[in-house]
C-alpha cells in the first residue's frame, strides 16, 4: 500500500528560513528598540525619533530625495516602456540594453559614474543632491521599467481601438484608458524605486555626499554601538514599507480601472 506524501512538510524549509533569517532578527530588533542600556521597556527611543530634530530632518531630506528620484524614473521609464511595448519588432534586444547594466557589479558602475560626473563638474561636492538623484536614477531606473513593460504589454489593443472608434483622441484614450490600466506596473514601480531610495546610502558616500539619509543614519548608530536608537529607526522604516505595500498591494489583483469605452468619446 502506497503511502501519500504530506505536501505540507514541504513549507518547513521554508518556514524555517522564515523564523532564522526574518522573524529572529525583528525580534531581536524589537527588543532593543523598546528598552534602554539596562534592559527595561522604554519608549524613550520612540519619543527621540519623533522629537530630534536631526533625525526628523534626515526623514524628510530622505523623502524628499526619494520622491525626486522616483518622479524622474517615472518619467523616463514610463515613455521608454510604452514604445517597447508598442515595438512590432527587435523590443526584446532593446529591452536588454536597460537591462544590461544590471548584470554588472554596483560598485562598478557607481565608480563610472563618478568618473563621468567629474569629468563633466568638476567637484562633486558642488552639486551633491543633483548628483545624488543621478546616481540613483541610473541604479533604480530598470526596476521602474520592467514593471511598466510587463504592464502595457499586456494592456488589451481592442480597449484603444474602441477609446478611438469612439472619437476620443490620442490624449484622452491615454487619459482614460491606458493610464488606469498600467496603475498596477506604476505602483509596482514607485514601490521598488522610493523605498530603496529611502535607506540607499552607499551612492550618496561614493558621490562625495556626506548629508545623512535613513539608510545611513541607523548605519551610524549601529557602527557607534548605539543598538537601541538605530533599532528604533529601523522600526519606523519597517512600518513605512509595511504601509507602502498595503496601499500597493490593491493594485496587484486587478488590472487597473478605467471608465466605460462611451465615456471616452470626446
Amino acid at each position: 500500500m502506497s503511502r501519500i506524501f504530506d505536501r505540507s512538510k514541504l513549507c518547513i524549509p521554508y518556514a524555517l528560513f522564515l523564523s532564522l533569517f526574518v522573524v529572529a532578527p525583528v525580534i531581536v530588533i524589537l527588543y532593543y528598540a523598546f528598552t534602554n542600556g539596562k534592559g527595561e521597556i522604554s519608549f524613550n527611543n520612540l519619543i527621540d525619533f519623533f522629537t530630534s530634530g536631526n533625525t526628523i530632518g534626515t526623514l524628510i531630506y530622505s523623502i524628499a530625495l526619494a520622491a525626486v528620484v522616483t518622479v524622474v524614473c517615472l518619467l523616463i521609464a514610463y515613455p521608454t516602456a510604452y514604445i517597447l511595448a508598442n515595438m512590432k519588432h527587435g523590443r526584446q534586444g532593446l529591452l536588454i540594453i536597460f537591462l544590461i547594466p544590471m548584470w554588472i557589479n554596483f560598485t562598478l558602475r557607481i565608480t563610472a559614474l563618478k568618473e563621468v560626473l567629474s569629468y563633466i563638474e568638476g567637484n562633486l561636492a558642488y552639486y551633491p543632491f543633483l548628483n545624488t538623484v543621478i546616481g540613483q536614477t541610473y541604479d533604480f531606473l530598470p526596476f521602474m521599467i520592467l514593471p511598466l513593460y510587463t504592464t502595457l504589454i499586456k494592456l488589451d489593443k481592442n480597449l484603444i481601438e474602441a477609446s478611438h472608434d469612439l472619437g476620443a483622441g490620442n490624449a484622452v484614450t491615454f487619459v482614460r484608458v491606458i493610464l488606469p490600466l498600467s496603475l498596477p506596473g506604476i505602483m509596482s514601480g514607485i514601490t521598488m524605486v522610493f523605498l530603496p531610495a529611502m535607506t540607499n546610502y552607499v551612492i550618496l558616500d561614493m558621490l562625495y555626499n556626506s548629508t545623512y539619509i535613513m539608510g545611513s543614519l541607523i548605519g551610524s548608530y549601529f557602527s557607534a554601538y548605539n543598538w537601541h536608537k538605530g533599532s528604533m529607526i529601523s522600526i519606523v522604516m519597517l512600518v513605512l514599507v509595511f504601509i507602502a505595500t498595503l496601499y500597493t498591494d490593491r493594485f496587484s489583483d486587478k488590472e487597473g480601472t478605467i471608465h466605460s469605452p462611451s465615456s471616452a468619446k470626446g
